[in-house]
């Protein structure tokens, strides 16, 4: 097993979009998987929720991890390990950043499945709606990486 570079760690974040969010929820471990987006400019992760238990969890303990990987065998495998803060989005702020989650889960699909899901749409939809679900950042503290190859 080694050590991936960030470099490589970002890179394999802005090459998928489905990951594993960890919270704690009433004094437990909560993973989950969630559809989201790296944003390289923020140096962040991006989603969306309907209000409910895991937000809940979050506004009382915005520390969370994140968790992502690529496997292809039992020899040949990535993954990503991060930790970070929950941050939630309000207003003008959270439908610009639903925009960009939109438009860059569209961008990864498109590269990774060479495909066009029709749900896609329903991301775009959402960020012209008045009734915008709850937007969110996950801040990026550390980082870290491994691979077997």
């Amino acid at each position: 097993m080694k050590t991936i570079t960030s470099t490589e760690s970002t890179q394999l974040l802005a090459e998928n979009y489905i990951g594993r969010l960890g919270y704690i929820s009433k004094e437990r471990v909560e993973v989950i998987p969630i559809t989201y987006y790296f944003d390289p400019d923020h140096n962040s992760i991006l989603s969306y929720s309907g209000q409910g238990s895991k937000i809940d969890a979050m506004r009382k303990n915005p520390l969370v991890s994140f968790q992502i990987d690529e496997i292809t065998n039992l020899e040949k495998w990535k993954s990503v390990l991060l930790y970070g803060k929950f941050e939630e989005l309000t207003g003008i702020d959270a439908k610009h950043v639903l925009r960009i989650f939109s438009q860059g889960v569209k961008k990864v699909i498109k590269n990774k499945e060479h495909s066009y899901p029709d749900f896609i749409q329903n991301f775009s939809s959402k960020a012209e709606s008045s009734d915008t679900p709850i937007v969110y950042r996950i801040n990026i503290d550390e980082i870290t990486g491994r691979k077997r190859s």
